[in-house]
This record gives structure tokens, C-alpha cells and sequence, in this order.
């Protein structure tokens, strides 16, 4: 079943949900969100964040089991590359982090988005080549 605007469909209410969460983690560790899904034609950013100067790229995967190893073990070389492509047309769009140092962060949340899952935060996770 697909959502609407008004009705999300559950998968999409739970990714929302699990950026929620991850964004309220990494207010608490300092950095600050800039832009939320910024999307093009090439693809999707979850998390735009600056630390100290430094543009963040956070990838967000939700699994509700650790089947297949979990959330992080989804973010596939396909993905990254993606993802890097998508980052270099957000840096298009504005001056302001054209020069910066830009660093690609993934967190993973194994269990439903809530209090109880478990959240990790890689940092640097990968890198452009």
C-alpha cells in the first residue's frame, strides 16, 4: 500500500521517524542539522549537518532485525557512490560549504526508531576516491 502527503505509508512514517531520531542524537553531540532530505535527480541526502565547520553527510538505514548484518551493513559501495554524487550537487547549490571539508557519517538504528533501538554513529565511514 502506498501513502499519500496526508497518510505516509509505513516504511516511509518509519524512516522519517528513524531521522528524527538520529537527528536529536546528533544535535546532543553538537552538530547542527542544515538540511533534511535534499533530494535531486541522482538521489537523496537523509542528513546535512555542520560540526565545527566541517559539512556532515549522515546516511540513516533502520532495520527493524539485524538479519543480514543489520542497518549499517546496508549502506552498499553502490550506495556510497550515490550518495557522493548527490553530496557534490548540494555543494553546487551554495557557496557556503564549496570549500569546506566534507566527511560522510552513517548511524545505524537496529530496532523499531524509538527509545529502545539501538543507535550507532560511524564516523568517516567512507570516503570519496
Amino acid at each position: 500500500m502506498h501513502g499519500t502527503a496526508d497518510h505516509p505509508s509505513p516504511r516511509a512514517a518509519s524512516g522519517a521517524a528513524a531521522e528524527q531520531l538520529a537527528a536529536r542524537f546528533l544535535g546532543s553531540q553538537g552538530l547542527t542539522v542544515i538540511a533534511r532530505n535534499f533530494r535531486c535527480r541522482i538521489g537523496e541526502l537523509d542528513l546535512v549537518c555542520d560540526d565545527r565547520g566541517t559539512l556532515v553527510i549522515v546516511e540513516v538505514r533502520q532495520r527493524a532485525r539485524a538479519d543480514f548484518g543489520g542497518a549499517l551493513h546496508s549502506v552498499t559501495a553502490a550506495k556510497q557512490r550515490r550518495i557522493m554524487r548527490t553530496t557534490a550537487r548540494f555543494l553546487m547549490q551554495g557557496r557556503r560549504w564549496r570549500d569546506a571539508r566534507v566527511r560522510f557519517d552513517v548511524i545505524g538504528i537496529d530496532g523499531p526508531p524509538d527509545e529502545r533501538a539501538r543507535l550507532t554513529w560511524v564516523r568517516d565511514a567512507f570516503r570519496c576516491r
